[in-house]
């Protein structure tokens, strides 16, 4: 079978640049949405050339010109996108629609994967404010896909490793502390992480799997299925000492809110979410669902240990 040639936008991003390695080491025709406002951002300059070097072609289009991104969705099969979600970087989930349109008068997309990759927006109608507006937006986006009728995959790829691991599950870490940690409520609630380079392999071996096909593809690394507190212990057991631990009760952590600038709510909220209510493991896959290790056990995902070590000093 051929394998489908796809377009991915938001190809220099945290995960779309990671997307585009996959793509092209799966040997998919890999397409790269440039686009004009691209400015003088130089690292991302760089970063395209060498995915043109690599292979990959540049595909010039604009969010703010509907012809072109047609022009761009003709070319291929499969569409992924990769725009930024998170409001500490930048949230632009809502200009999909002006690509489900594309896609939608192309009329020759065999699969679009939005821009998702986090945690199941359709499990978060509950969800605190301000927080909740990344699940709402991520909704509207999949409310158009359906009712324009594109063939889809969500993938829901619970925490990227490098911004909880790292910080042992502490908002506003990345790099784990020697001496001490906070633990959220009781440090027990389930959490699933997942390496950034996992999410891209998954989400490649998606592309043509009619297994996935108009279904939310979950993340679920059975070894990566941890607590914050047996994130830590995985942590005091590389580095040979045991932390100094504090706890932080819920209404401690959600006290600072009102002080914060409004990108840094969205995050707080998703942190109560994930780390206080365990939001990502607190439910069975439905029929709607499929796991990615299960469907591709081919895959040897980065563990939890295995990341962490990286982390240690010599």
């Amino acid at each position: 079978m051929e394998k489908s040639k796809v377009l991915i936008v938001g190809g220099t991003g945290y995960i779309g640049k990671r997307l585009v390695k996959s793509c092209l080491a799966n040997g998919h025709d890999t397409y790269i949405l440039q686009r004009p406002q691209i400015g003088v951002d130089i690292e991302k300059v760089e970063m395209l050339i060498s995915f043109k070097m690599q292979g990959a072609h540049l595909v010039t289009a604009s969010f703010n010109d509907h012809r072109s991104l047609v022009d761009a969705v003709k070319l291929v099969d499969v569409v992924i996108c990769a725009i930024s979600g998170v409001h500490i970087r930048s949230h632009h989930i809502l200009l999909q629609l002006k690509l489900v349109d594309a896609i939608k008068e192309a009329g020759n997309i065999k699969r679009f994967f939005p821009s998702e990759f986090g945690t199941d927006p359709a499990r978060m109608e509950n969800a605190m404010e301000p927080g909740r507006v990344t699940f709402d937006d991520k909704m509207v986006v999949r409310k158009a896909i359906e009712e324009a009728g594109i063939p889809f995959t969500y993938i829901s790829a619970n925490c990227f490793a490098g911004y909880f691991l790292g910080g042992l599950c502490q908002i506003g870490h990345i790099l784990p502390s020697t001496d001490s940690v906070v633990l959220l409520g009781d440090g027990n609630q389930k959490v699933i992480y997942v390496n950034e380079d996992d999410i891209a392999t998954y989400t490649i071996k998606a592309i043509d799997d009619p297994r996935t096909l108009n279904k939310t593809l979950y993340l679920r690394p059975p070894k990566n299925i941890l607590s914050q507190r047996e994130v830590v212990q995985i942590w005091e057991n590389l580095i040979g000492k045991e932390l100094k631990k504090s706890t932080l009760s819920k209404e401690e952590f959600l006290a600072p809110m009102k002080e914060l600038e409004y990108a840094e709510q969205v995050g707080l909220c998703h942190y109560y979410h994930v780390c206080y209510e365990g939001c990502l493991a607190n439910f069975e896959i439905g029929e709607d669902g499929e796991e990615a290790s299960t469907l591709y056990p081919e895959v040897k995902y980065t563990t939890a240990e295995q990341y962490m070590k990286q982390m240690c000093h010599d």
